[in-house]
Order: structure tokens, then C-alpha cells, then sequence
């Protein structure tokens, strides 16, 4: 099971992600969030996985076609949440040379609003 919370505001896409994003749960954030992103051309969006409990390489993936999705449109992705569990299976997936890591929400805000 996995649920996709997103939000918009000041231009960003927040995206809070809880429980499992797997080969049978990716349709779910392709929904909500790839699509979306496609569809209205976001640029800046922030994926908050604090409550996220597993992620396989279909999720991984996933984020990486929404992290060349956001950059097609001149934007970024930001990855925040304190989740060692994913944080190193994200580390071991090389993903985190292109989606940076930050502390929280707010941070991503001033670091988006700077550039």
C-alpha cells in the first residue's frame, strides 16, 4: 500500500510519500505525481519520504523519471524526510547523484526560491 499526498504551493509540487513504493504500487504515484508533472509542466518538486517503508528499483526508477521530467522543464527534485532505512538503499541506487537530500520542507523552499 502506498499513499501519495501532494500539495502546491509557491511554485513547488510537495509530494509526501507513506508505505511501500514497489513495482505494484508505482501506478499509484504515476498517477498523482508523473502525470502531473507531464501534464502541467512542473518544474520543482519536493519528495518527502519520512514515512516511505520500502522502495525497489521500479520506485527508484520512477523518481528518476520524475527527477528528468522536472529537469525537461528547466526545474529540479529535492528529496527530504529522516529515513536511514531508505536513505541508504537510495545511496546504494546512485540515485542521490541527481536528486539532492535535505534536511526538511522549509529548506527546500529557500533553496528552490534561491535558484
Amino acid at each position: 500500500m502506498l499513499s501519495v499526498n501532494t500539495e502546491y504551493r509557491n511554485g513547488i509540487m510537495f509530494v509526501r510519500l507513506k508505505g511501500y513504493l514497489n513495482k505494484n504500487t508505482i501506478e499509484k504515484l504515476d498517477k498523482k505525481v508523473t502525470n502531473v508533472i507531464d501534464k502541467m509542466g512542473i518544474r520543482n518538486i519536493v519528495l518527502n519520504v519520512t514515512d516511505l517503508k520500502q522502495i525497489d528499483c521500479k520506485g527508484i526508477n520512477k523518481l528518476y523519471y520524475n527527477y528528468e521530467l522536472c529537469k525537461k522543464n528547466d526545474g529540479t527534485i529535492l528529496l527530504c524526510g529522516n529515513n536511514s532505512k531508505i536513505e541508504s538503499i537510495l545511496k546504494k541506487s546512485r540515485i542521490l547523484k541527481y536528486i539532492n537530500e535535505i534536511t526538511d520542507e522549509l529548506c527546500a523552499i529557500k533553496i528552490i526560491n534561491k535558484g
